[in-house]
């Protein structure tokens, strides 16, 4: 076994046309692995976008090793990888979007393409192994643990229509107390357009019971209509 892991050390060090060309083609193989989860389900970032930022991660890291090791350069050959770490930030934040609820969507794209870049790196080195376990540990987390998470935290959003403003107060003091601190309840022009009316945008990930809010909300009597969503 330990001669086996010499042999697979001893080769991830050759340096040649063949294994740049390998080390390409797994970018292009990670990458894509990982992109087509991100594309399967709509994401902003699909399979050519993380290809393309596995294949730079990659680029870069073999710039540094051909400048090191083929012209004999005296600098760090993972220099010019590290500001990969930093400069991929700019893809990053155009993932995520803040929508009109203040919610925010696109962070685990964010953090994949992050993380695919650095997968590119690994692969530029030679470091195979590592790249591709860490391709399938985010294939994993993209793909499973994502809707684990979702199944736990399954956020419901109900518009309340209030169409007594003397009573708006009250509506908006019981729902602050029937449900956790960090639901999200905010007041806005109505959608219907009736003059008069205010309406309530609530966000929250525990609405268990949501026949008995509806009608404890309903019960202040100043309710002109009620959603869920």
């Amino acid at each position: 076994m330990d001669g086996f892991l010499n042999s697979i050390t001893e080769f991830e060090k050759i340096f040649n046309l063949y294994t740049v060309l390998l080390r390409i083609v797994l970018a292009v193989l990670f990458g894509g692995i990982i992109g087509l989860e991100r594309g399967k389900h709509g994401r902003q970032a699909g399979m050519r976008t993380h290809i393309l930022v596995c294949i730079g991660g990659a680029m870069t890291a073999l710039i540094g090793v051909y400048s090191n090791s083929v012209l004999g350069f005296d600098s760090d050959p993972v220099r010019i990888s590290a500001q990969v770490v930093s400069g991929i930030g700019f893809l990053g934040a155009g993932m995520i979007i803040v929508k009109s609820d203040r919610m925010i969507t696109g962070l685990t794209t964010a953090a994949i393409m992050w993380a695919t870049a650095i997968i590119g790196i690994a692969v530029g080195l030679g470091f195979y192994s590592g790249a591709l376990i860490a391709t399938f540990a985010c294939f994993f987390t993209a793909a499973v643990l994502t809707r684990v998470d979702r199944r736990r935290k399954t956020s419901t959003r109900v518009y309340i229509e209030v169409n007594r403003l003397e009573k708006l107060e009250e509506v908006v003091e019981y729902i602050r107390k029937a449900l956790p601190d960090e639901a999200f309840v905010e007041t806005s022009a109505p959608k219907s357009g009736t003059a008069g009316n205010m309406g309530i945008t609530v966000i929250t990930t525990d609405m268990e019971n949501y026949d008995v809010f509806k009608q404890g909300v309903k019960g202040t009597g100043a309710v002109h209509f009620m959603t869920r969503d």
